[in-house]
Order: C-alpha cells, then structure tokens, then sequence
C-alpha cells in the first residue's frame, strides 16, 4: 500500500473540566504509522510523557535505519518502537523528582506502505493501557482492543457488568503504561485489511463519555470513500459530543481511512 491510499485526520481537546491537555497523536503516512497517547502525573508530568512518548515511537518508525529494515518484521518495528518510547519515558522520569512516576498509555497503527503490498494487506495494531483502536467496517463498529485495566479485568473476569463498569470510581486505574516501569509488554495483533475500512485511534476521554453506538453512528455517516474534509469534521464531532456530555477529561481522536485502490 502506498502513502497516498491512506487518508487521516487527527484531533485534540483538552475538555471542559481540565486546564490542560496531556494526550498527544503524531501520524506519518510516509511510514503508516499512527499513535495516540494520554499521559499520567502530576503538575505537567502526564503532557511531559505522552508527548515524549509519541514523539519517540514516531521517531523510531520513520528512521532510515529502521524504516528502512525490511529484515525486521512489522511486528519486532512495532514492538522496538514500544520499549525505546518506554525507555525515553522511564529515564526521562528519573531525572527529576516532579516527573517521578509520569507514564502514558499508547495505541498504534502500522500500515502496509511501499513493498509490503500482499494479496491481503495487514494491519498491526499495538497497545498499553486504555486508550483505544475501533474499526468501522460495513457500518459496524467493532472495538479492536481491549483495556488494560483494572475494570477492563473485572469485565473480563466476569466480576462486573458493563453497566458497573461505566460508573466504576476505578475506572481510570490502568495495569499497564508507558514509561511507569523499565520494562513494558504490549500487545500487538494484526489485523486485514478490506476497502473503506475506517479505524479510530481514541483517548479515554471520548470513550468515557460517549457509547459505542454513538461512535458508530457518528463514523457511519462518513461518506464511502471517504474525504480529508469528512474525516476532519467527524473528528470534530467525535469531540463535540464527549464535550457535550460534560468533557470531564482529555479528548483525542485519529481516523485512518484504508482506500479500496489498493487491492
């Protein structure tokens, strides 16, 4: 697939509630690479993380040296992006005491560019912590990933409902983060690609305050193909609503449109 088959567009809002805005989204299209974060801290420390962290897994990506290296699998890019985002992050938060403890979550996009064009192009999808990947196709929202949280395991466990888990006061408890230890496990999977696939990449922040049925309904109304202009409003709207309902926390959305030229 190459870079002109992916159309994107990314938001930030810091909300209503919150002075300021500790997520971060980078994107590269040369390079198919697509990240939000939402950091932890205190004072300035959780903008401090997600920034760094975003801005470091991007770096990673779109280096000659490892962009460059078809040896390396997308899944082995991915997952060294990972732990030199962690790297920078943890090493960052040890040089001051203000930044102890600082971490962020972080979900990825890596998309098939330049050679990699197969039969059936994959998608890999990375991520630590609660921040989000949808996938709307055919009109259907499917949530791609899952919370890494204590919450996140109650539900799995069973130990919860849904409906708990919407007003549990442990919600933003997360069991996994960027930078909080030397060493971070993600989870990576991949994924095929079919035409008109739309993904989002989404902070907390959205989906704390809006349901997946809304999400869908908002997503179904991009027009097929979709456009740079459709895509940006959608993340307008995207936000609008979760300010709406009363914007409590940061809110980041990047839509990834997949064009059906490259089959």
């Amino acid at each position: 697939m190459s870079a002109n088959q992916l159309i994107y567009a990314m938001l930030s809002h810091p909300g209503l509630v919150r002075r300021g805005n500790e997520d971060a989204c980078a994107a590269s299209l040369e390079s198919g690479a697509f990240v939000v974060c939402d950091g932890m801290g205190g004072a300035a420390a959780g903008e401090v993380a997600s920034h760094l962290a975003a801005k470091t897994f991007l770096s990673y990506l779109t280096s000659p040296t490892t962009n460059g290296n078809h040896a390396a699998s997308p899944q082995a890019r991915l997952c060294a992006a990972i732990h030199a985002a962690n790297q920078a992050v943890y090493q960052h938060s040890r040089q001051s005491s203000r930044l102890a403890g600082m971490g962020t979550t972080l979900v990825a996009l890596l998309a098939p560019v330049r050679n990699e064009r197969s039969e059936d192009p994959v998608l890999w999808l990375a991520h630590v912590g609660d921040s989000r990947c949808y996938r709307l196709r055919h009109g259907h929202l499917q949530q791609l990933t899952h919370d890494h949280s204590l919450v996140g395991e109650q539900l799995r466990a069973g130990q919860i409902t849904p409906a708990q888990a919407v007003v549990s006061p442990m919600r933003n408890i997360i069991t996994r983060a960027i930078g909080s230890r030397p060493g971070v496990v993600p989870e990576i999977e991949s994924h095929y690609l079919r035409p008109n696939d739309l993904y989002l990449l989404a902070s907390d922040g959205l989906s704390h305050e809006i349901s997946d049925c809304e999400i869908e309904t908002i997503l179904a109304a991009i027009p097929t193909p979709a456009t740079q202009s459709a895509l940006t409003e959608a993340c307008e709207v995207l936000i609008a609503a979760a300010n709406g309902r009363g914007g409590h926390d940061n809110i980041t959305v990047l839509l990834v449109s997949i064009s059906s030229t490259y089959l």
